[in-house]
């Protein structure tokens, strides 16, 4: 295969070196250039209009970062082969190759019980097909079925390059300070010990800070209260959508492709018969499908889609207790004065829920801390920590969003 070397300016790491034939290749296909139009966070920019950066911005970010992984990793003598390096390269260029329109937000909407993970293997092994397998020692990574486990680390677990990525891109489109991460320090401290990935005692305060940054960013962005409330209008709009045609009332979407996935429920066992349906829909079918929907005769419907569009968001109460059940109610009376919709409508104009966050799960994934004598400690067991990572229990907080009138 003849050798290939493309440079890619990124406004957050400067230039970023794609110098492989099948990551250019792949990179080039149609089921990755969907990625442009997805917005990495969704309706985040509703309330930071510079966070309009896509999954693609996201997964070269990802992809540059893994590449300065390797490659201090294999400095301090770490054993990688080049068809390791390259698996792992397209494992994390992948890894978000199974996100839909929206990202997080239409995530079981569309397609139920199905997680975007599952999804972007469906991908791989098809894009595997395409190109005679050479893509099995990144799905053997990706899916945690190759020997070498840090590999797999490197791309999801506590510390991956995908969570560096998204906290410090994160933060510098939406101009949040608060997510900053000393990524490049923690990468120049990551080692190998007896198979896994781990980090040198001196990145501690950078970890701390890593974990705490990422509290912060899901707080005051991922679930600010004005985005969480945009978020959910979607959804009631492409639930009013659904149960309007499977009650025979004509609802077209804007493409045949977001047609198909309004028709009925599908989920995990229907989604490989539809695989090239999902890889033809972006943002831009949602958005002009609700655009279209703003002049519906619905008046769900449409009332739901003008709010979107014209950015009158629901309002929103947040806060730590359930939202009082005398609030909920006075709320729905205030709609139907103001709107004439019938009572029955109001699950669509006034609903609530709760999001939750945990600063540090080490059920699911320790970070380990390599003394100078060799020893390992976990995080959450430092001495004289900077933030009480053995708070573990998720922080949750109850939501009621409530149509403005």
């Amino acid at each position: 295969m003849a050798q290939a070397r493309k440079i890619i300016n990124d406004p957050v790491y400067g230039f970023i070196t794609v110098d492989h034939p099948l990551l250019l290749q792949i990179i080039s296909h149609p089921y990755y250039q969907r990625l442009r139009n997805i917005h990495q966070m969704a309706f985040a920019h509703l309330v930071y209009p510079g966070a309009v950066h896509s999954r693609l911005h996201h997964s070269l970010g990802a992809y540059h970062l893994m590449c300065t992984a390797l490659r201090e990793l294999k400095g301090k003598g770490a054993e990688i082969t080049e068809e390791e390096e390259l698996g792992a390269k397209l494992a994390i260029l992948l890894h978000d190759i199974g996100h839909g329109p929206f990202s997080h937000a239409l995530e079981q909407e569309l397609i139920q019980d199905t997680h975007h993970e599952r999804l972007s293997l469906l991908i791989m092994q098809k894009l595997n097909e395409e190109f005679d397998g050479q893509l099995q020692t990144g799905i053997d990574i990706f899916t945690d079925h190759y020997p070498k486990k840090f590999l797999h680390q490197l791309v999801s677990g506590q510390l991956d390059v995908d969570r560096m990525d998204y906290l410090n891109r994160d933060s510098f489109f939406t101009g949040v300070a608060e997510g900053v991460i000393g990524y490049d320090r923690i990468i120049k401290m990551l080692a190998v010990n007896d198979g896994n990935l781990v980090v040198e005692e001196k990145a501690i305060y950078s970890i701390e800070k890593f974990l705490l940054s990422r509290r912060l960013m899901y707080w005051q962005v991922y679930l600010h209260k004005t985005v969480v409330a945009a978020e959910k209008m979607l959804i009631m709009i492409i639930r009013r959508a659904k149960a309007l045609i499977a009650a025979g009332i004509e609802t077209t979407a804007a493409t045949p492709a977001f047609n198909r996935f309004l028709q009925g429920s599908h989920s995990n066992g229907a989604i490989e018969a539809l695989l090239d349906d999902f890889c033809q829909m972006d943002d831009h079918d949602i958005m002009a499908t609700v655009k279209n929907w703003c002049s519906h005769n619905d008046a769900v419907l449409s009332l739901l889609c003008k709010a979107i569009i014209q950015r009158k968001i629901m309002r929103i109460k947040l806060q730590s207790t359930p939202i009082e059940e005398s609030f909920q109610l006075q709320k729905i009376k205030e709609i139907v004065l103001a709107t004439g919709i019938d009572e029955k409508d109001m699950d669509y104009f006034a609903f609530g829920g709760d999001a939750s966050n945990r600063l540090y799960n080490a059920d699911n994934e320790s970070i380990n801390i390599l003394y100078k004598d060799g020893s390992l400690k976990d995080i959450s067991q430092v001495d004289d920590p900077l933030i009480d990572v053995k708070i573990s229990e998720p922080v949750k907080k109850y939501y009621f969003c409530y149509l403005r009138v």
